[in-house]
Parts: structure tokens; C-alpha cells; sequence
């Protein structure tokens, strides 16, 4: 096999705007495609800032009901200062900053439910 990456996944959300707002606006990440993609139905990709992975937005997945994921987890060099701007942003952190020997990190999740781990890893 040659798989090399990472290319995206698909995250289940029952509203796109409103999940392309909370990943661009309130995470920070960069919007890569908003483009029709047929009747009633639109691509969303969204991605971190430098990052190669990102995420499709999607609705069409009856398999997959909105807020069903759990365990995206997302890394950041400043989990203090992003932890106090979601917080800032009504973004609840339930358990607050924990810690551990391979790092830090906070739990959220988006408007839909699906679960976000926002991590430091220890050097």
C-alpha cells in the first residue's frame, strides 16, 4: 500500500452555516471550499491554518447523525490563551484545563454536539 496521508474526514452537522461559522470564526481554522455540489446540497471544507488534513461539513450521511463524533482532536502550540478566548466566546470547557504526562488539554464540543479534544503535547 502507499497510503501517505491524511487527506479529510467528514464531520456530521445539521447545519453547515452555522458549523462553517463555529470551525472559521471560534476555532481559528481556514475556510478551503464552500461550493455547490448539486441540488440542495453544498461541499465545506474547512482546515488549521497550515494544515494538510481538514474537514468536510456534512449533512447527506444518514449513518451519521450530527454530534455523533467523539475524539477529534486538534493541536495547539498556546492552550492557555485559546482555552481563555473559547471561554471568552461562551465556548463551555467542561473540566477545565487537565493535564497529563504527554500534555494538556481541554474537551468542547461544536454546536452539534460532536466531541473536540484541543491539546498540547509535552516537548
Amino acid at each position: 500500500m502507499t497510503v501517505r496521508a491524511v487527506q479529510l474526514f467528514s464531520l456530521p452537522v445539521t447545519d453547515q452555516d452555522r458549523a462553517r461559522d463555529f470551525y472559521v470564526d471560534v476555532l481559528g481554522m481556514e475556510l478551503v471550499s464552500d461550493t455547490p455540489m448539486g441540488p440542495d446540497m453544498r461541499w465545506v471544507q474547512v482546515r488549521p491554518v497550515g494544515a494538510t488534513t481538514s474537514i468536510t461539513l456534512v449533512t447527506w450521511f444518514d449513518t451519521m447523525p450530527a454530534g455523533s463524533v467523539r475524539g477529534t482532536v486538534l493541536e495547539t502550540d498556546d492552550l492557555d490563551a485559546d482555552a481563555a478566548r473559547l471561554t471568552s466566546l461562551g465556548v463551555e470547557l467542561p473540566g477545565g484545563v487537565q493535564e497529563a504526562a504527554w500534555g494538556r488539554w481541554v474537551q468542547l464540543t461544536d454546536p452539534d454536539g460532536n466531541g473536540i479534544v484541543l491539546q498540547a503535547t509535552a516537548a
